[in-house]
């Protein structure tokens, strides 16, 4: 058995887990990282990067039948589904070397690559090494969650994990969830030439603004979609090829089922107990500082049991980061976080929802709108379906919802204004290029303003004033 010792131990090399390793290494901390798995975690492999080179994909075999409003005369596209997950697995060894074990040894992080298991509170055991260390980070990420419904071991399906392995196209895909994950590759797979259905136990896109998320739908189910909703799976078999979902709504058969329910965080291997640190089935429990309940051991991303996305975990690293380098205060916060689903129309969020904001701040907000078809280049371009939706209070904005065209690009802006506690003037104050989607934003701002400018009898009286009085 061999033994280190370190300044810090980074368990998990996905999105936070690599942001730290690099940034306490190349600050002069002793870093050991384990991973068991790949390099690069979920988000490479599994998630981000493959779902949006699909959907990549999926969006050229579209624009193929879909010209003619631009003259373009519509063809039938012939897919190459084997060649569509080619690009998908070239996509990912492409990034892959940014996220390699050789480059983070070259920042000098000792890489090991096994699962750690906590053997103390300052101790891990990985493989045949024991580690001890001054501060551990927690940084496991989350796996696909699969529901035990009634004969699910019984079937062939498939889950985000393997998804992009699937060679051949699936002639009828059946997705269990309609949430982001599943709505992307329900409109990923349609475009591609499957039949898809959608089998949602609440509502689809359930977490978003009901409003936008209509947007969406619409959309989806325009392309041929089969979205059924409030539709528990209650039982799943399998005869020959075929797949059977049974529900309330009734029962639905296809060639492939994909699983699509939600996620859940990998901490079963940590052996929390034997380090002390308290967690429950979302993840481990930590406060603001992101710390556990054993104060030498930190919890980011998506085990810290809070919102699950890769950026998340990134701005977790930074966090900890002050903290542990530097013996700052740092406190992670949720309110400037923004989140996008990738489908077309995009859709997209950051801070509160209309009924989350509605909720909190009663009489005192105020709600801008703006649609696309008003903004000019969306015009040109024929993606006037959309429409944004900013949350004020006092002049501020706290919440910022986005249906439509490059509307994951879009929020930004308003992030960074949540972030930095900016005025709605700040953005009606910006110049941007003529003609941009992003003006939209600029148009929302000045849909707040407008009332106060064009409806106000103090204004129109000053202005009167002005135009009799000053030469």
């Amino acid at each position: 058995m061999t033994r280190i010792k370190t300044d810090i131990c980074i368990i998990g090399a996905g999105s936070g887990g690599l942001s730290v390793a690099a940034g306490a290494s190349q600050m002069g901390a002793d870093v050991v990282l384990l991973e068991g798995h790949k390099m690069g975690g979920d988000c490479l492999n599994f998630g981000c990067v493959p779902s949006k080179a699909l959907i990549a994909a999926a969006k050229q075999a579209h624009a193929m039948e879909t010209g003619q409003p631009y003259g373009v005369t519509p063809v039938q596209p012939t897919v190459d589904y084997a060649a569509a997950k080619d690009h998908v697995h070239k996509v990912i060894e492409t990034i892959a070397p940014v996220d390699s074990q050789e480059r983070f040894e070259g920042f000098g992080v000792n890489v090991i690559r096994e699962y750690g298991s906590f053997i103390s509170p300052t101790e891990v055991q990985a493989g045949d090494t024991v580690i001890e260390a001054r501060r551990f980070v927690i940084a496991t990420g989350s796996g696909p969650f699969v529901p035990p419904i009634p004969g699910v071991e019984d079937v062939t399906y498939y889950t985000n994990e393997n998804i992009f392995d699937l060679r051949e196209r699936p002639d009828h895909l059946l997705i269990i969830g309609g949430g982001p994950i599943g709505m992307e590759m329900a409109q990923a797979h349609i475009r591609l030439g499957s039949k898809v259905t959608v089998i949602e136990g609440a509502q689809a896109m359930g977490k978003d603004d009901p409003e936008l998320a209509a947007i969406v739908l619409e959309k989806l189910k325009a392309e041929g979609i089969e979205i059924i909703e409030g539709a528990q799976a209650e039982k799943i078999n399998q005869s020959g090829d075929q797949i059977t979902v049974e529900t309330p709504k009734g029962s639905f058969t296809g060639s492939h089922l994909l699983m699509a329910v939600g996620r859940k965080v990998n901490i079963d291997k940590l052996n929390l107990e034997a380090a002390g640190v308290d967690y429950d089935r979302r993840g481990v429990k930590v406060g603001d500082d992101l710390r556990s309940s054993n104060k030498k051991i930190y919890a980011i991303g998506d085990a810290a049991g809070g919102l699950q996305f890769t950026h998340v975990a990134g701005y977790h690293a930074g966090v900890i980061i002050r903290s542990i380098l530097f013996g700052l205060p740092s406190k992670a916060k949720t309110s400037h976080i923004p989140w996008a689903t990738y489908t077309d129309p995009e859709l997209a969020q950051v801070g509160l929802t209309e009924a989350e904001a509605r909720k909190k701040h009663g009489g005192k907000l105020e709600v801008a709108r703006f649609e696309y078809e008003h903004n000019d280049r969306a015009i040109a371009e024929g993606k006037t379906t959309g429409l944004i939706k900013v949350m004020v209070v006092k002049g501020r904005p706290v919440g910022a919802s986005i249906a439509g065209a490059m509307a994951g690009e879009m929020i930004g802006m308003w992030a960074m204004a949540i972030a930095n506690n900016l005025k709605m003037s700040a953005i009606a104050n910006t110049v941007l290029p003529y003609p941009t989607i992003a003006e939209i934003n600029k148009r929302a701002a000045g849909a707040y303003f407008s009332p106060k400018l064009f409806d106000s009898a103090l204004v129109k009286r000053v202005v009167g004033f002005v135009q009799r009085v000053v030469p």
